[in-house]
This record gives C-alpha cells, structure tokens and sequence, in this order.
C-alpha cells in the first residue's frame, strides 16, 4: 500500500508482477456484473469525476492530463455501461487515451497510480451501500483489463516513435540527393503527426535565402518557390507556434494553400547553432493542438533532419569536387597526349628529316672522297647519324606509335612486345584475345600506356626471366593481367614512397576510365597486376576540337559503370598466398 500525498487515503500500486496476471476473458458473467456495477456507480459517477480531478488539479497535473486520466476511470467504464453500450466500446476509449496519456509524458506506472486514487474514493461510495456491492472480482477485472489497455496503447505510442525514426534514418541512408531527402523526411513527418500536409523549407542561415524545400499533401497548383523571406517574416517563423485558420498567425504559413485549406497549422523552426536555418509546417483538417510527447518527436526530427541534410549537402559537394578533379585529371591525360603527338611530330617532322638530310650529305661526301681518312671518318659520323635516327624513330614510336592509329590496340602491343624482347632477355608470353577489335580511342591509348609502364618496371626494377601478359574483353569489360617472375616487392611500402610515379600513376590512369586496379607482390615472389576497364559499346567515338570546342579523344558518354568483384575494397590490403594484395577501384 502507498500514501496518497493529497488525502491520506491509502493508495494500491499495480505493479508489473500483478499486470501478469492479466489473462482474464470479457466474458458473458463479466458483462452482466459490469451492467450491476453500472448501475450501482452511474449515480455517483459525476460527484466522483469531480472529486478525483481535484486530487489530480493538487498533483500539478494540465487539463489534458486531467481529461485524460477521468475518460479511463472506473466511473467512466459505468456511465458507457449504463447507457447501454457495450464494455468494449469503453476499452476502446481507454486504448485512445491511454495513447494520449502517452504522449502527454505520463508513464504507465505513474497512470495507474493516479487511476489508484479514483478507486479508493469509489471504494469510499461502495462501502456505504454494502448491502448492494457488486462482486469484488468484477472491479479487479476491469482494474486488470484497464491497465492491460493502457500498456496495449503505450507500446503502440512507442512502437510508431520507433518506427518514425527508423523511417527517418532510412531516408537519410537512401536518399540520392537533398531534394528527395527532404521530401521522404516530410512524408514520414507528416505520417507519424497523422498531419494532411506539410512544407519543409531550408535557409541559409541568418540569410533568409532558400537553398533547398519540400512539399506534400497539397493538392491544387504548384506552390510559389520560396526564394528569400524579408526580416519580419523570419521572426515569425523563428519560434514553435500553433496556428488556427483565421488568426492572425496564419500569415506565417509559407504555402498559401495550405492556409486555405486546413483547419490548424504547426509551424516548427529548424535552428542551427542559434540562427533560423529553415521550417517544418503541418496543416491538419481538424482543430488539433500538439501534445508534449509529439513536440519532442518532432524537435528531435527536425534535429536529425538538419543534421542528415547537411550530411547529404556535404556529399554533393564532396562528389561535384571529385568529379571535377577526375575532369582536370583526365584533361591533363588528354593534353599528355597531345603534347606527345605533338613532339612526335615535330620530331619526325624537323629532326627526323634534317638527320636524314645529313646522313645523305655525309653519304654523297663519303663518295666524293674516295677512298682515305676522310672517307673513314664521314663513315664514323654517317654510323652515329644513323644510329640517331634509329634513337628518334624509337622515341617517335614510343611517344605516339602510328600503328595504335592505324591498327589499333592488338597490333601495337604486338609491336611492343617485339620491341621488348630485343632489348631484354626475358621470355615474353603475350595473349590478346581474339574478340578484342577497335576498342574506343580513350581505352587503346589507356590500355597501350598501362602495358607500356608495366614494360618499364619491368625492365627497370624486376630481374624477371619470364613475363606473361594476359588481354581479354567481355560485354561489360576488358582486362589486363601482367605477371613476372622477379624480385617482387612490398606493394604498400611502394605505394607510400614519396616522388614514385609508376603504379601511383597507373592506378590514377585506371580511376579516370572507372576501372579496378589490384596490385599483388612481395620479395621474392614475384608480381601480378590486374587492371579492369569498364567497357560501353555504345560510346560515340572521339570528335578531334580545338581549344574552344570539345576536348580532344573525349567521348560523349555516360559515366563509366564501377565494377563490382570478389575483391578487397579500394585501398585494402589483403595478403592471401602470402603476398601483399592492393585493390583500388575508380
């Protein structure tokens, strides 16, 4: 038993082992007992009603919990009762309320206690008539079903709270951009406040100026987009107001259909960091005022909304920034390119000629002399002229090779390779599969300059005395796999060292096209590269521009498809068969 504060009358508390006990059916012996009951308490319920609210106006409690608690007493369960209705219908009211009781802040345990109040004082009037009592059982029943109605409508309360916020959160993780997150956000708010409407709206903060809303529910025209509000209008909408159709507060409403439409309005401010960043707006059909409980919700929504769009903004300009250093990335690659056409040129244009020209001098000379030392040493100088040519064309061929022009990729590995194995004594396996045609320009020259580099490694760091190398193409990609038997390396060290270039920039060439890099290696076992490219058949081929039209070997494309593979995620290590493994996708 516990002391009632405001009387001194003692105080049952229902606590959860009794609430166990609440198996109990509505059954035809409960009803009939139920209509006894009610017609034994009717009289005295209105005296009742007045005498529990005035304990419960002493406890401190507001006239909605007040209204509340009076609509889920005993005395309520007996005027339903005696006009006939049947006592289900007053369980559904306890079920509405209790909700209600809920969101006014009031716990379940603490409801009981209070409705504990309006028991003893019914008590009170049953002992005066103890000849008419009904069964003891009947008042423990409902007591029983009261509270299991009670817990039935808090768990509803807090399972639909639950399940806004986990709305909320699934928004923030699906959402593709900011106008979609603020859209299913409203929705799910709208939802949950049982609201027919609502507007979103995000500020600049201190600013007034729009940078992002939302609208739903509002059926009719398009809403005016708001741009920047005045002064006078952020003051109004810097604090939480509930609003009825026809006050002055209305002017506040930001979507003048809404202010036409709907019975009330609640208008929610969204702050960050003391300044008005934007508002939430609901309009209801019904004149429905917010309950404590559903203020917090919506506090704490507007909370997570502010945070998950600034995340979301964070993004966007993240991913506009990385697009636009892949764009510089690749127009530096493609003004490589150009510069080695260039010089390629101009090397076989003007030296390439002006050596030939001197060697046919030197030969001409050579004949004239006849024969002694002067023949002998024009000879000398015509072998290193020659020499030199041979020096210019290699480096032409390297810098732009004509026959990945005119060829294509197959041919120019080819050529390549052949060029590989005069000057290095390792036994080259080069397989190019035969479904391998014209690819598009940016994948010959990507692919060309990948194998290029790899030679170069090869050759400068590897001691390998075998090397395969494996080019394959499927409808989605096209694959490189080079494989030496060298000394290997650690692929993270090579990575981290400053001012080296190589695989740096081969993974950096790869990321521009959209391709998977992995890298595996380690001392003494050897290296294997494996490079994917995504493939888009439909890509229209390169329009040579000038400096103010289209970039030179860019297509018109869509953005490369990432590929997705069994692999260690970009920049993890992965150390299977006992080497270092990196996998970097674009």
């Amino acid at each position: 038993m516990e002391s009632d504060a405001s009387g001194g009358e003692s105080v049952p508390f229902w606590n959860d082992a009794m609430l166990a006990e609440a198996a109990v059916l509505i059954n035809e012996d409960f009803r009939r007992e139920m209509r006894r009951f009610a017609e034994l308490v009717a009289p005295q319920a209105s005296r009742l009603d007045s005498r529990f609210r005035s304990r419960l106006r002493a406890r401190q409690l507001d006239s909605k919990q007040i209204k509340a608690l009076s609509e889920v007493t005993s005395g309520a369960a007996a005027e339903i009762v005696v006009r006939g209705a049947p006592v289900e219908v007053f369980f559904e009211q306890v079920e509405y309320n209790g909700r209600r009781l809920a969101k006014l802040n009031l716990l379940p345990a603490e409801v009981m206690r209070l409705l504990a109040i309006h028991d003893t004082l019914l008590g009170t009037v049953l002992d005066a008539g103890k000849d008419s009592q009904p069964p003891v059982w009947v008042r423990s029943q409902l007591r029983v079903a009261t509270a299991m109605s009670l817990n039935k409508a808090f768990a509803q309360v807090r399972e639909a709270e639950a399940q806004a916020f986990y709305d909320l959160f699934r928004a923030e993780l699906e959402a593709q951009g900011l106008a979609p997150l603020l859209r299913q956000f409203l929705v799910n708010l709208t939802r949950v406040s049982q609201a027919q409407a609502g507007r979103l709206v995000l500020f600049e903060p201190g600013t007034g100026v729009c940078i992002a809303q939302a609208e739903v529910g509002a059926e009719g025209d398009e809403p005016a987009a708001v741009t920047k509000l005045p002064a006078a209008m952020l003051r109004k909408l810097g604090r939480t107001r509930y609003i009825l159709r026809g006050t002055p507060g209305t002017r506040a409403i930001l979507d003048r259909r809404m202010a036409g439409k709907f019975r009330s309005f609640w208008s929610k401010p969204v702050m960050h960091k003391g300044q008005l960043a934007g508002v939430i707006q609901l309009g209801f059909s019904t004149e429905r005022s917010w309950l404590p409980r559903e203020v917090q919700l919506l506090d704490a929504a507007v909370d997570q909304c502010l945070l998950a769009a600034e995340k979301v903004r964070l993004m966007e300009d993240l991913a506009t920034r990385e697009d636009q250093v892949r764009q510089l990335s690749e127009r530096i690659w493609q003004v490589e390119e150009e510069e080695r056409r260039r010089i390629s040129r101009e090397l076989h244009d003007e030296a390439g000629q002006s050596m030939l020209f001197i060697r046919l001098q030197l030969e001409m000379l050579e004949a004239a002399c006849g024969e002694g030392e002067i023949p002998d040493r024009l000879r000398e100088i015509r072998d290193v002229t020659e020499k030199t040519i041979v020096e210019i064309r290699r480096v032409i061929a390297a810098l732009s090779p004509a026959v990945l022009e005119q060829l294509g990729l197959s041919a120019a590995l080819r050529q390549l390779t052949s060029r590989f194995r005069r000057l290095h004594p390792a036994r080259i396996r080069l397989h190019i599969s035969p479904k391998i045609n014209r690819l598009p320009r940016q994948h010959e020259v990507m692919m060309y300059r990948l194998v290029q580099e790899c030679y170069n490694n090869i050759a400068k760091h590897s001691s390998a005395s075998a090397v395969n190398i494996s080019l394959t193409s499927s409808d989605n990609y096209l694959e490189l796999r080079v494989e030496d038997d060298g000394v290997g390396f650690q692929v993270e060290e090579a990575f981290e060292k400053r001012h080296s270039f190589g695989l740096p920039g081969m993974r950096e060439r790869v990321a521009l096209l959209g391709g998977r890099f992995v890298v595996a290696s380690a001392p003494n076992q050897g290296t294997k590269i494996t490079i994917q490219l995504p493939l888009e058949r439909d890509l229209e081929r390169e329009t040579q521009g000038g400096a103010g039209g289209r970039l030179p070997m860019e297509t018109k494309r869509k953005k490369p498809r990432r590929l997705s593979a069994q692999a260690p995620a970009r920049g993890s290590k992965d150390t299977r068969n006992g080497k270092d493994s990196h996998s970097f996708n674009g």
